[in-house]
């Protein structure tokens, strides 16, 4: 398990400690000291922050799918932008849940994600059923073609400055079209908005 916020690390490891079915195995306050773990414990499941200095939940969630690893992986969010969910479950995670969902909610879903399940904490469950729906009636934002030159261009890690020198616009309007890009998502961030604008095609 690995989390950053000590007082939070330290209640979940005792409610985890306090279930016979659940042996912890290390704990981590970072994504890359978890990912080391996860290598060298190889266990069934591994509960992530999905904020995380260096290394994110996400990006070992990645790594974990990338080599191959058999762990599962959960997911804990203390933030209710729901971007990252769609990036996570479709990297392969077994769960996505909120930081302040009951500890034994947890567990049982810890549980559920041992034996082959995927839960979807409830905060999160409304916005994935809109999606679904949008995506059925083939429903999707539309983006200007400029918008999308500087989504994509952010998308490959590019500042403002960078992408405006690129563009050779200034500064000021590269920041409009992004407060534009992010209304017509939905979104309150770049990375929400790159995940977001990838899901439905919009970008590369």
């Amino acid at each position: 398990m690995a989390d950053d916020h000590p007082l939070f690390r330290r209640g979940l490891t005792e409610t985890l400690k306090r279930r016979p079915e659940i042996e912890l195995l290390a704990e981590d306050a970072n994504g890359a000291d978890a990912l080391a773990a996860i290598r060298e414990h190889q266990p069934d499941v591994a509960i992530l922050d999905v904020q995380m200095p260096g290394l994110s939940g996400v990006d070992v969630l990645n790594a974990v799918e990338r080599d191959r690893l058999p762990t599962r992986i959960v997911l804990l969010t203390g933030f209710a932008e729901s971007g990252p969910l769609y990036e996570a479950m479709a990297l392969g995670a077994g769960a996505y849940i909120a930081k302040d969902t009951d500890g034994e909610r947890i567990c049982e879903a810890i549980l559920s994600v041992a034996r082959g399940g995927t839960v979807i904490g409830e905060r999160f469950q409304a916005g994935l059923a809109q999606e679904i729906r949008m995506r059925e009636r083939g429903d999707r934002p539309v983006l200007t073609d400029r918008e999308r030159e500087v989504l994509s261009l952010t998308a490959e890690g590019g500042s403002v400055a960078e992408v405006a020198a690129g563009l050779h616009l200034s500064e000021a309007t590269v920041k409009t079209h992004l407060h534009h890009t992010y209304e017509k998502l939905d979104v309150s961030d770049r990375a929400a908005a790159v995940a977001r604008a990838m899901r439905f095609g919009l970008i590369e």
